[in-house]
């Protein structure tokens, strides 16, 4: 048992990201050297596939009913403005996602996957998001019905709020169990990315990559987009100063580490330090930063939106002009309650999907894209996130300061 421990250790604490790396070299170069071998490693992928299937339904329940259970806002006053700007933001960057799926759309390979219907316009869909948001609870995680579990964790974190501490607590001890279950699955990625890159390349050959890399133009370049000029001027509007001083700063010190620790929470003592650098009133930003750790997540709409419109394309669904910014709000409502472990926003896109008929298999197949494009695309999500938790508590404090005449 000890030397089992030795071995196993060292892999859960090791570096993902060099791991997923490997894995990509590994499955390509099998891929190419022995095609039938490849193929037959497919099953790597469908185990990690189904593993992810298993426990995001449980996962999104109790984290969004934990979430709302257990959500303390402060009532002064530079707390409101903040919440105001990390929802505006997170919204607006699932419309820039839109904007740019639409401007650049783009499609993934994805294989066996069920065709998906075309939705009626905006009232269908509307329709059929009402059905599933009134599915029997145990139906909806027993289906992974996301709509109906959203609408479920949602209703019972709300009533949730008024029981004793000792029973949210209980919720919350929940959500952290299936997050570290999640955590666990999650370091065996290399495994499955290796068994689905050597079967996808083996399969339809090296063009696939095409795609991915089409993709990453697409999310990175939205973030680049809100990090450089969304953000600034949501800054500028809040100051009425430069705003770009304030956001290169935050970039620099906040945005650098977060995109090699990965992990918004990981980075909460980088940004409290960041604020007290630039002389932030300590009674806000100590509850705006872990709660910007926790909702203020304009990267994972970012990643929610692109990632389900590529998979919208690949199975030739037409979406409207209505139904994408539909798609908008469900995105900014999904990233507030995405994980804060490495690649938590893609456990939340087969709630999205479900939008569009598409089924929960092929939904895993796209999460399992995002993690093969992850190296990149998570580290470029949590900068984003994490910087601007810090450019939104500076501006709401300037603001206040500029309101009172300092």
């Amino acid at each position: 048992m000890r030397k089992f421990s030795r071995i196993l250790v060292p892999f859960l604490e090791g570096s993902l990201v060099k791991e997923i790396l490997v894995a990509l070299v590994l499955g390509i170069a099998v891929a190419l050297i022995a095609p039938n071998a490849a193929q037959s490693l497919g099953f790597l992928g469908t185990i990690f596939i189904s593993a992810l299937k298993g426990v995001a339904p449980v996962l999104v329940f109790f984290l969004v009913a934990a979430s709302i259970a257990n959500q303390n806002v402060d009532t002064h006053t530079a707390m409101k403005p903040i919440i105001v700007l990390y929802a505006i933001g997170t919204l607006l960057a699932a419309i820039v996602a839109v904007v740019a799926s639409f401007a650049w759309p783009t499609t993934i390979q994805l294989v066996d996957a069920a065709k998906g219907s075309t939705p009626g316009g905006i009232s269908e869909v509307l329709k059929n998001l009402l059905l599933n948001v009134v599915d029997n609870p145990v139906k909806a995680l027993q289906n992974a019905n996301y709509i109906g579990i959203l609408a479920w964790a949602l209703a019972f974190g709300f009533i949730l709020r008024k029981a004793s501490d000792t029973t949210r607590e209980v919720i919350q001890d929940f959500s952290e169990a299936v997050t570290t279950v999640v955590r666990i699955v999650i370091r065996f990625a290399p495994f499955g990315i290796f068994g689905l890159v050597a079967n996808t390349v083996a399969t339809v050959g090296l063009g696939a990559f095409v795609g991915y890399g089409k993709l990453l133009l697409v999310l990175v370049g939205s973030m680049a987009f809100m990090a450089f000029i969304v953000y600034p001027a949501m800054i500028w509007v809040c100051t009425r100063k430069n705003p770009y001083p304030l956001a290169i700063e935050c970039l620099r010190i906040s945005g650098v580490c977060a995109f090699f620790t990965r992990s918004s929470a990981a980075n909460i003592p980088v940004n409290l330090d960041l604020c007290r650098k630039l002389k932030l009133d300590e009674s806000t930003y100590s509850i705006s930063i872990p709660l910007g750790a926790t909702i203020n997540m304009g990267g994972a709409a970012i990643t929610i939106t692109v990632l389900t419109l590529a998979a919208a394309n690949s199975l030739g669904i037409q979406i409207d002009v209505w139904t994408a910014i539909l798609l908008s709000f469900v995105s900014a409502l999904c990233a507030g309650g995405a994980s804060g472990v490495p690649g938590g926003s893609l456990m939340l896109i087969p709630l999205a999907c479900g939008l569009f008929g598409i089924d929960n298999a092929t939904a895993m197949q796209v999460v399992a894209v995002g993690f093969i494009i992850g190296v990149i695309q998570d580290s470029c999500e949590t900068a984003l996130n994490s910087s601007s938790d810090v450019m939104f508590t500076a501006a709401a404090c300037l603001r206040q300061k500029r309101l009172e005449g300092k």
